[in-house]
């Protein structure tokens, strides 16, 4: 086929295209920005545009599908020439599913912790020599790409409840009609598009009432109280997970099993959560015990995940987590301060995602941080201006946050500087966000 990708540098957009090149598929793409890592990922496969931005030269009647991204606008001027062309046009989560229809599909959601419960079963299934196909998220180590499609009779999909494309407004979780589905939980976010928690939890009733009526299995978080209230007593293909029991050793989580301790490369209680949602799956797919347990011990995590990026003489650690959500901040934190109870815990979070940056949403993060000792506060006005939001007081900030120790901080050369005086000593620092910091390298800060 040849293919036509509008938004080509989005994270799935641009690992579905170099697989379906890989495929002997003619592939092109565009895209307005486009930031590493795709954009080198791209450029190795020739798939990077020549030139950024969107033409309506690259819409002809050689293309028999038009894939778009959410990153586009209504208005783009390719999707507005492949209409007036009929060009067929799809999403992503469209695309996946009419490839996928003949598959056993496992669909992992939620609003925390999806990519790594879809790398996790990615991760045993093939220690267990279990072909698969799958999408996910973010980067996890063993992958050369987020999407492989490779005819196989299962394929993981990580399922996330944003919207699927500017013409199509349905949740992208809903396309892939799950025969089996996690949901890690419900905690609201994307107000851009779910204004309200009522609105956002729907988008998680519509997927679980589509599962149930197809007769599909559902796997459910029992800790978190809407899925506990929404969910139970349900069904009987409906069953819930839960906290296993574990240790902390030796600056190690341990998962108790059978009275035998076995020690992981994670860490965190919604980590231990994590592994017993994919364990649920890894058993509907033949999966023993003890096979799951000896692979998930060697599970790394997915990119950005609580990655350590320094340790400095074994009193002192630099984390970057993709945390930005409040359950994620609150998760992430705790994980951190189970795992040193004794260390002085430094949180540093970015506000970048459309929900952390409206005024509305903002006091939803009031009391996440009582667990760390100072905590920073970083709201980029470039990135602002670049969402077109009104700038957000930091007085605003200092009185919702519920700390005696906060800074916010406006200018990412402030921030370096900010960074740069502190004294790692019995001290963590936990740096947070979906985006960059500004485009800062943290690394450097600290070698």
């Amino acid at each position: 086929m040849n293919i036509h990708f509008i938004a080509i540098g989005g994270s799935i957009m641009h690992s579905l295209a170099i697989e379906l090149k890989r495929h002997g598929h003619i592939i092109t793409g565009s895209d307005d920005f486009i930031y590493d890592p795709a954009k080198s990922n791209l450029n190795k496969y020739n798939l990077l545009p020549k030139e950024f931005g969107f033409y309506i030269s690259n819409i002809h009647d050689k293309l028999d599908l038009v894939i778009l991204g959410m990153h586009a606008k209504i208005d783009n001027p390719e999707l507005l020439e492949a209409q007036k062309k009929n060009i067929p046009i799809s999403s992503f989560p469209e695309f996946i599913f009419n490839y996928s229809k003949q598959k056993k599909r496992i669909v992992i959601a939620g609003s925390h912790g999806k990519t790594t419960i879809t790398g996790m079963i990615i991760h045993v299934l093939s220690q267990n020599n279990i072909a698969l196909d799958y999408l996910i998220g973010a980067r996890i180590n063993a992958l050369s790409n987020q999407v492989k499609l490779d005819n196989n009779d299962i394929i993981i999909i990580e399922g996330d409840e944003y919207l699927s494309s500017p013409i199509d407004v349905t949740p992208k979780f809903i396309h892939y009609h799950a025969d089996i589905l996690v949901v890690s939980g419900v905690s609201w976010d994307h107000v851009n598009v779910f204004p309200t928690l009522n609105s956002y939890q729907s988008a998680f009733k519509s997927v679980c009432k589509q599962v149930l009526k197809s007769s599909g299995q559902i796997f459910f978080c029992k800790h978190d109280p809407f899925l506990l209230s929404f969910l139970k007593n349900k069904h009987s293909s409906v069953q819930s997970y839960s906290l296993p029991e574990y240790e902390v050793i030796d600056g190690k989580f341990n998962l108790i099993v059978n009275s035998k301790s076995l020690s992981l490369s994670v860490f965190g209680q919604h980590n231990l959560c994590n592994i017993a949602a994919a364990k649920s799956v890894c058993d509907q797919l033949g999966v023993s015990d003890q096979d799951f347990y000896t692979a998930i011990q060697t599970f790394q995590g997915a990119s950005k995940r609580l990655d350590l990026i320094k340790e400095i003489d074994n009193h002192s650690c630099v984390y970057y987590d993709f945390a930005h959500s409040p359950s994620k901040v609150s998760a992430t934190i705790n994980a951190v301060r189970e795992l040193y109870p004794n260390r002085y815990l430094i949180a540093c979070l970015e506000l970048h995602t459309f929900s952390s940056l409206n005024k509305d949403f903002i006091p939803n993060y009031s009391n996440i941080f009582l667990e760390c000792n100072e905590v920073f506060i970083y709201i980029p006005k470039k990135e602002l201006k670049r969402k077109r939001i009104t700038e957000i007081n930091p007085d605003y900030i200092l009185h919702l946050i519920n700390h005696d120790h906060v800074t916010v901080i406006e200018d990412v050369q402030q921030l370096r500087a900010n960074l740069s005086n502190l004294k790692l000593d019995h001290t963590n620092l936990l740096m947070m966000s979906s985006g960059n910091f500004s485009g800062l390298d943290i690394t450097s800060i600290f070698m």
